[in-house]
């Protein structure tokens, strides 16, 4: 379908035409046409990058009233980057309407947002949050609403904001349209659409999604003491690596970013300390690829829709096998060429097996390049950034000098000596390096023979707890101190998590009675034994359980 087939106002075509939007995405020869005949609600599952924007939001343009001076249109969405793209791609789609869209999010000074909520809207695009603040403030008014999206609704709900979605939706009309667009639909977003659905049509795109097809799926396993030298190897077998590393926890990102950039690599951190104008820095730089490698958390990675990634490498797999979904579909968008990378150790074989039956795809045993393999591929990389490389005319008044001072080399020794300026630090750190595949299957990892204490604690599912949780409370107690985290299991009424025995006093001190959403929390020592099968129904069934409180 082409968008110049779709029955819309011929404004939106021109802003449209102007953005170089020709064909439809999947989702969007499905979406659009059905919400521009119905009001029923819509649950639309599709994969970020996938054109979900333009899906409800043309529609949503095209109904717009300009001339009633009220909100007829909220946009929920979770991360404050994400609510700018969106607001950024609606004001390009109604570059030729008299349309008033205000975003309003956290991190910014709220009385601005307040200043251009009084000069009246048709359109707010939100975090749940902030919208939460404003309606309280009372300037924010949803009666007339015609509408409510709610974007990456499974990622929302991760972050907490449940609660925050019940109280916006009940200031809201009953006669609304609720349109759900979600990579995933958890028992939490089923519940949603359970409480405030009605009869909804359902579009399924997520199994089908187009990028899914164009990813490559790889893992390697390595003994973990040989993880950082693991992830070295490939970023520098892949000379035009343009990726994202996510690690479990932000002590860990913290870690590796450093190690990376004194290392000599143009990388830099995403995680759950940095301020809002530290991360949107980072973002910005990341963009335009003054940085070529980030490194970072889930949560703080939320809502991050870039374009052309090259690489997802996981660092260490996430606690929920949902998670690696988002993770692998950042890459291999719009047609292009993508690899999921895995770097695993021995103990993750099972949750691998369990990824490959959820993404339907078999992910490769692949072997960790050598340092010959490493240097000649550099070396190749070298040679065509030579050949490609554009020869500026200013050069010419330096030839002679140049020639001169080369005049005693002979074709050989030149290129010799001048492949040797960038070529020979590869040829010395891998000079004689071990061969990191020699990994022993029988090995027991240093992280299970590290000696740990075993923690009961009073909140389990019922309370809304996730793994994500637990590592939230430990980081945020234990600050800047290495501290190692091991299995975490997690029942109905009670949970379990292991931690580095020498912090156990501090734990006891510090966690035990204080209050988690509402709950004081007891925690005591449990009998220590292995965890012999961690909760794989619950790690997929419970990312929605991730809160925005106390998470990496």
């Amino acid at each position: 379908m082409n968008f110049a087939d779709i029955k819309i106002n011929d404004k939106i075509k021109k802003s449209l035409n102007e953005l170089n939007f020709i064909k439809t995405t999947e989702i969007q020869s499905e979406a659009i046409p059905f919400l521009l005949k119905n009001k029923k609600d819509l649950i639309a599952l599709a994969q970020t990058g996938t054109g979900k924007t333009a899906a409800f939001g043309i529609p949503i343009i095209n109904q717009i009233i300009s001339e009633e001076n009220h909100t007829q249109s909220i946009i929920l969405c979770p991360t404050r980057e994400l609510c700018i793209q969106i607001t950024k791609d609606f004001e390009n789609y109604s570059k030729y309407l008299n349309i008033k869209i205000t975003a309003v999010y956290g991190g910014t000074d709220i009385k601005t947002q307040i200043k251009s909520l009084s000069k009246g809207n048709n359109i707010i695009i939100g975090t749940p949050g902030r919208v939460i603040d404003l309606i309280k403030r009372k300037k924010i008014n949803l009666e007339k609403i015609k509408n409510v999206v709610m974007d990456e609704a499974d990622e929302m709900l991760n972050m907490g904001f449940k609660k925050d979605i019940d109280t916006i939706l009940h200031k809201t009309p009953k006669n609304k349209q609720i349109l759900l667009f979600s990579a995933t639909m958890p028992k939490e977003v089923l519940k949603i659409s359970k409480n405030y659905m009605i009869n909804p049509h359902i579009i399924e795109i997520a199994k089908r999604n187009e990028g899914a097809k164009n990813i490559t799926h790889l893992y390697y396993v390595v003994n973990p003491k040989d993880k950082y030298s693991a992830l070295r190897r490939l970023c520098d077998f892949y000379p035009k690596i343009y990726g994202i590393i996510f690690c479990r926890t932000r002590r860990e990102c913290k870690d590796v970013s450093s190690k990376l950039m004194r290392d000599g690599y143009n990388a830099d951190a995403l995680h759950g300390d940095l301020s809002q104008s530290q991360r949107d820095y980072v973002m910005s730089k990341f963009r335009q690829k003054n940085i070529e490698i980030l490194v970072a958390t889930d949560v703080a990675a939320r809502g991050l829709d870039v374009e052309n990634i090259t690489h997802i490498i996981n660092y260490n797999l996430p606690d929920e096998n949902e998670v690696y979904v988002h993770r692998s579909g950042r890459t291999g968008r719009a047609n292009k060429k993508g690899e999921s990378i895995i770097i695993s150790t021995n103990r993750d074989s099972k949750k691998i097996k369990l990824i490959e039956k959820m993404i339907n795809k078999k992910i490769d045993l692949s072997e960790i390049p050598s340092g010959e393999m490493i240097c000649e591929k550099q070396l190749l990389n070298l040679i065509n950034n030579v050949i490609d490389s554009k020869v500026e005319i200013q050069i010419n008044k330096y030839l002679p000098i140049i020639l001169e001072k080369l005049k005693h080399l002979d074709k050989e020794t030149l290129i010799k000596q001048f492949v040797s300026v960038e070529f020979n630090r590869f040829l010395s750190y891998y000079k004689n390096n071990p061969n990191l595949n020699n990994y022993k299957k029988n090995e027991v990892d240093s992280e299970k023979t590290k000696k740990t204490a075993r923690f009961h604690m009073n909140i389990g599912n019922k309370n809304g707890v996730g793994a994500q949780h637990i590592l939230g409370l430990i980081n945020e107690k234990i600050k800047k101190r290495d501290v190692f985290i091991g299995k975490i299991e997690i029942l109905k009424n009670f949970c379990f998590f292991e931690i580095d025995h020498e912090f156990k006093s501090f734990v006891l001190k510090n966690i035990n009675n204080i209050k988690w959403r509402g709950v004081k929390l007891k925690i005591e020592l449990a009998k220590k034994k292995s965890i012999k099968k961690v909760n794989h129904s619950r790690r997929k069934n419970n990312l929605n359980n991730k809160s925005k409180n106390g998470i990496n």
